[in-house]
């Protein structure tokens, strides 16, 4: 699967235009900012004023935070932001952790796409008791599932309901981090609840 910018941009712009905050000024972190062209879209199709801080940006053009995304998200304070962007190319599981660990409360937007292999981050996968040793012996039993075990991962870190649109194995979601479950999130006694846009 080759790597495209923007691959869907249509799915993509409207999963965020149709899920954004109920406020008038809204403070995004772009986290694979690229070249903008999403957000640029949705400020274009909402009555919204959007403050936008990029990182990675592709045209470095403005204000922005260069280099890698993870060394920022570390430093910043993202309980700041009412959404955070995680448009990847491939799984974001170490920024999604950070923003789990981090109590932000507000809306997350992600792109989930497995590469022509199907690798999955590692620590992912033994979060949900898929073991190193088993992985060894057979990964593509267990990267055929991915988009499963990504949800599986999802419910156990308190997120209860998400809204995706979904292409083979790209997947664009919102989930909002506001109502995430404190008590028993490591049990999957209630099952996933996954809404199709």
């Amino acid at each position: 699967m080759a790597q495209t910018d923007n691959s869907f941009l249509t799915d993509k712009i409207f999963i965020r235009v149709n899920h954004l905050p109920d406020k008038k000024e809204i403070y995004v972190l772009d986290c694979f900012a690229g070249k903008g062209k999403i957000w640029k879209n949705v400020v274009s199709l909402v009555d919204k004023k959007i403050k936008r801080l990029p990182i990675e940006f592709k045209d470095g053009v403005g204000f922005h935070l260069p280099g890698n995304n993870m060394a920022w998200m570390g430093t910043i304070d993202l309980t700041k932001f009412d959404v955070i962007d995680l448009d990847a190319y491939g799984v974001p599981y170490e920024q999604l952790k950070a923003v789990f660990e981090s109590g932000y409360s507000g809306a997350v937007f992600v792109t989930f796409i497995q590469s022509l292999f199907g690798v999955m981050p590692r620590g992912l996968m033994e979060s949900v008791g898929v073991s190193g040793k088993m992985l060894e012996k057979c990964p593509t039993l267990f990267y055929k599932s991915g988009w499963e075990y990504f949800l599986d991962w999802l419910y156990q870190n308190g997120v209860r309901q998400i809204v995706h649109r979904s292409h083979e194995r790209k997947h664009y979601l919102y989930f909002n981090c506001a109502g995430l479950c404190t008590e028993d999130c490591n049990t999957h006694s209630e099952g996933r609840a996954v809404n199709r846009a």
